[in-house]
């Protein structure tokens, strides 16, 4: 039979890029022509009958349910009953690659279609349709996706006949027409993709405001991460994908993070388990971006990519524990009649060969490596830094901060010695309030005299490290940290202003089904929760030195686990999970964009002997 061969879009121009930027949602979505156009192609997509080959239904389960061969690939001899997905594996990043250029290319197709119909202003709309590509949604920088995306049932968009019509919002959903019969419960229940059900029958709704609420909770924990992803972290296994063993990073992987969103969107539904969670619209707006953030930690780390390494889960087409490189087929996705892509094909500050760049990198000679380097660094600081410059006033990083009017931040030229400022853990504002105005934890810091020799320019990182076998839980999971008291109704736990972030795992809910999970059983992923933050937020500490902060941990540290429903799982029933604190001396060298992290110290005694703790006394 013939292949369906993975190009991306082709064609459309922005001035001073290699090819047509994808847009931040937020950006896309005040754009007329290309949400009109995304919306009507997306209406298309979703119509289309259930078996064609690029319905809507097929692109999704290629990441998981129904568990066929897509376009015939691996349909001879599947490795196993599952998706092509490469969760665990070092392949993970590469792989969506051209998962989301194959979506976006179907896309592209219908709205240049659709461009061809308009009957006002045709040369308008036929370059725009050229222009367009899949929107990313920055969740590093705004957890909250515009009301486009998480809570309008009807949008307004310009129809060919030149009218502003009122239609039904595809990225709110996706309606199943029919309900696959592979599908377990609750799944086979909802006729439509729910964010946050209210219950596992027939009659679920979203639940929207649980859905923002969990979000703007975790915008401190999701921005921290990311920021000390790109900053900190510079091997590929460390940086692709969830599983232990990387060399002693103390920060969380590409993989680690998005878990994080799959689950706090999902909530129970079909974005927090992945045998589904690719017929979510919202899953490509997150896959954009877990594509960018690649993008912009290959410009960081240039010549890094993909090492040999073992598969881990394994996928539909590649058996477990097998070994996979750069070399390793990207199935489905066929890029000649007779060969798939591979991780190496597909690598790339600005992968040009799927037809897209992102706005970061227009401008820029990327030949020029070290330029982009320095480029994309004062970038990340921009987008992502703000929090980072907070907690860790160096004082080369404060002189080129800009407080907000009403932040009460003194630059710090002296040593690690911080005070909280924010209000006390006695009488905490509650999160939800605190997210509202943007307020974070500011630090007031002596300074020294004019001239002052400058005593020390290190300053101590505090990290929980998370280890917990991935289907111990038997579905999607959160560990969540806490300083101080966890409260006593799970309803609260997230929004409770005792909260610092959790680690998030991101599981097949029907393992039964999928012959890799169950053979996978022992798998440990690993995660981490940066906790800094939260101390500058919650104590009256002077310093972040260990003698200082070991005491207040061992006293106020607590953690909790929660599946995505919201159903609390007793520790004693999770004996896997071990919960490590981790001190990493930083510092800032002359003319580093970036803090240094030193060797990171273990803190065995600060949770050994707790149910989750330290398996370990030293």
């Amino acid at each position: 039979m013939s292949h369906f061969i993975v190009t991306g879009p082709v064609g459309g121009q922005t001035e001073g890029a290699p090819a047509p930027n994808r847009l931040e949602i937020n950006d896309f979505v005040k754009n007329e022509e290309f949400f009109s156009l995304y919306v009507q192609a997306l209406d298309i997509m979703y119509g289309l009958k259930q078996e064609e080959l690029i319905s809507f239904f097929q692109i999704g389960g290629i990441h998981g349910l129904p568990y066929v061969a897509w376009s015939d690939a691996g349909a001879d001899d599947p490795a196993e009953p599952s998706g092509y997905c490469t969760h665990g594996s070092v392949l993970f990043p590469t792989w969506h690659r051209p998962y989301v250029a194959l979506y976006e290319q179907i896309l592209h197709k219908y709205a240049g279609e659709i461009a061809d119909k308009y009957t006002v202003d045709k040369p308008r709309w036929q370059k725009a349709a050229a222009d367009l590509r899949q929107p990313f949604w920055d969740w590093a920088k705004n957890t909250l996706p515009p009301p486009e995306v998480i809570s309008l049932d009807k949008v307004t968009i310009t129809t060919p006949d030149g009218q502003r019509t009122q239609v039904d919002n595809p990225l709110r959903r996706y309606r199943f027409h029919p309900i696959d019969p592979s599908f377990p419960e609750p799944y086979s229940n909802w006729p439509a993709t729910l964010r946050h059900p209210t219950s596992d029958g027939s009659d679920a709704k979203d639940n929207v405001k649980d859905l923002t609420t969990t979000l703007k909770a975790d915008q401190p924990d999701i921005t921290t991460k990311t920021y000390n992803l790109l900053t900190r972290v510079h091997t590929w296994p460390a940086f692709s994908n969830h599983t232990p063993g990387d060399g002693g990073s103390s920060s969380n992987s590409l993989e680690a993070i998005h878990d994080h969103i799959h689950d706090s969107v999902g909530g129970g539904g079909q974005m927090g388990d992945p045998s589904v969670a690719g017929f979510d619209p919202i899953f490509f707006l997150h896959h954009c971006q877990v594509d960018r953030l690649l993008a912009l930690w290959s410009a960081l780390n240039p010549g890094v990519w993909v090492n040999s390494s073992s598969s881990e889960d394994g996928t539909y087409t590649i058996p477990p524990d097998s070994t996979v490189d750069q070399t390793t087929a990207l199935t489905p996705f066929w890029d000649t009649q007779s060969t798939f892509w591979t991780s190496f094909q597909s690598a790339g500050v600005s992968p040009s060969q799927f037809g897209y760049s992102y706005p970061e990198f227009n401008g820029l000679n990327l030949q020029d490596q070290k330029a982009v380097k320095d480029h994309i660094a004062e970038v990340v600081n921009e987008l992502y830094g703000h929090r980072m410059r907070k907690t860790f006033p160096f004082p080369q990083l404060q002189a080129v901060s800009v407080a907000k009017q009403g932040d009460a931040v003194t630059p710090s030229v002296a040593t690690d010695s911080v005070s909280s400022s924010t209000t006390p853990a006695e009488n905490p504002a509650s999160r939800e309030d605190a997210s509202d105005k943007d307020t974070e934890p500011t630090l007031n810091v002596e300074v020294a005299a004019p001239g002052a020799h400058l005593t020390s320019t290190k300053y101590w990182d505090w990290t929980a490290r998370i280890h917990v076998k991935k289907y111990e839980v038997g579905g999607s999971f959160s560990v969540l940290l806490f300083l101080g008291a966890i409260p006593e109704n799970p309803a609260d736990w997230r929004t409770s202003p005792n909260y610092v972030g959790g680690h998030h795992a991101f599981v097949n809910s029907s393992p039964q089904r999928c012959a890799n999970c169950r053979g996978q059983g022992d798998l440990v992923i690993e995660g981490f929760v940066h906790l800094n933050e939260a101390i500058a937020r919650h104590a009256h500490l002077d310093s972040f030195d260990p003698t200082v902060v070991r005491p207040y941990l061992t006293r106020e540290l607590h953690w909790g686990v929660m599946k995505v429903n919201g159903t609390v799982v007793p520790l004693q029933d999770v004996p896997s999970l071990e919960v490590v604190v981790l001190s990493t001396p930083l510092t800032l060298p002359p003319g580093e964009p970036f803090p240094v992290p030193g060797t990171p110290v273990n803190h065995h005694d600060i949770t050994h002997g707790r149910p989750g703790g330290s398996h370990h006394t030293h």
